[in-house]
């Protein structure tokens, strides 16, 4: 059985830096510069003609390197008039806006043609990233910080709560045994196109702390628990997952039909830790192993909280300090505390020592 810790205090990011997207490298200027439009009447409507002529030049073709005869040949010419000359009815301001239209179609094509290029099996390609809206989730009655995502294909949209303090991300699935109440429909798996079961015994399945197997089936169950007793089992399987229209495939994830404990309100829960099977280690290499979040005052509501993937979860003037691994424990993200300062003042007798992680796993400064 798992025994993870939930909401461990969010004091530290991945990246350790509370990012405010694009903030730290958007230039405003203070003088705007303004262009006059005018907008001229159109020329006489142009007649089309095309012919076969000869060219005003001859054309040399070269037939080996060792030839010195040219050859002329006839071309073909056409007359080339802008699309708008054909619209002689329609008034300047007609024609300006059947522009713009044209134009917005234009950047929509290409970038459905981009997007298609870079998806692959399902997933995204390697780019600058993706993000995820936060919101408290008190107004379902919890505590926690929840996230909003698609499970499945077609995706269909619930909460899920954000916990750095375990890995295995999970869901509440159909049938259940016994689940606690939630805002949004129950995850029906038999209505995803993008479901898998995850066989007994493969690699996903042995990462997994105490990997069970439902031998009628043949498939990968799992049992993770928590430190205030709350629990969730079922079968381990893969589903994509989408992220405000971005497609994350094969992801490893719990398709809980017991699941019983403190939960509310929330689908089932995404797991940001350090472990194998956490979020961000499985999907790493596709943002360059890079994240963020931001999280305000549960209570607030001017100012949203954030969850960044990606190169983008960085800012510029951010600052860093290593990590370091525990050896008994994976899930926790630790860091070297050096002492504390209050005030801007030394507070004498705590020192590097009190606080240095050893080779049992004790000790330690985690997130």
């Amino acid at each position: 059985m798992e025994g993870k810790a939930r909401n461990a205090p969010a004091l530290l990011f991945l990246s350790l830096t509370c990012v405010f997207l694009s903030l730290s490298t958007l230039t405003l200027s203070t003088s705007p510069h303004f262009q006059t439009l005018t907008i001229n009447p159109l020329p006489e409507k142009p007649t089309l003609s095309w012919a076969d002529t000869e060219p005003e030049s001859e054309t040399q073709t070269l037939s080996d390197s060792t030839s010195s005869e040219a050859s002329t040949t006839t071309s073909l010419s056409v007359q080339l008039h802008h699309l708008d000359a054909l619209s002689s009815d329609k008034t300047p301001q007609d024609l300006f806006n059947s522009r713009l239209t044209r134009d917005a179609s234009r950047v929509r094509s290409l970038t459905s043609l981009a997007a298609a290029a870079g998806r692959t099996n399902g997933t995204r390609a390697r780019g600058p990233g993706f993000s995820s809206s936060v919101i408290s989730g008190l107004a379902q009655g919890s505590g926690e910080y929840f996230t909003r995502l698609g499970v499945g294909t077609p995706a269909r949209y619930v909460f899920m709560v954000l916990d750095t303090g375990s890995d295995v991300v999970w869901i509440q699935c159909a049938p259940c045994k016994k689940c606690y109440s939630q805002t949004d429909p129950v995850f029906d798996p038999t209505k995803s196109r993008s479901f898998a079961n995850i066989p007994c015994g493969s690699p996903l399945c042995r990462r997994l702390d105490s990997p069970g197997c439902n031998t009628k089936k043949q498939v990968c169950v799992y049992q993770v628990s928590y430190g205030d007793g709350s629990f969730t089992y079922g079968e381990f399987s893969t589903e994509t997952l989408t992220f405000r229209g971005n497609r994350v495939g094969r992801v490893a994830l719990g398709c809980g039909h017991d699941n019983e404990g403190l939960f509310v309100g929330a689908a089932g829960l995404l797991g940001l830790g350090r472990g194998r099977l956490s979020f961000p280690s499985q999907i790493g290499r596709r943002f360059n192993r890079k994240f963020s979040y931001c999280l305000v005052d549960r209570s607030a509501s001017s100012k949203p909280s954030s969850m960044v993937f990606g190169d983008s979860a960085i800012s510029r003037t951010a600052r860093f300090t290593p990590l370091v691994s525990n050896p008994k424990l994976d899930t926790f993200y630790y860091v070297e505390l050096l002492g504390i300062s209050v005030g801007g003042t030394r507070v004498p007798g705590i020192t590097a020592s009190l606080f240095k992680l050893d080779s049992t796993g004790n000790g330690g400064s985690y997130n």
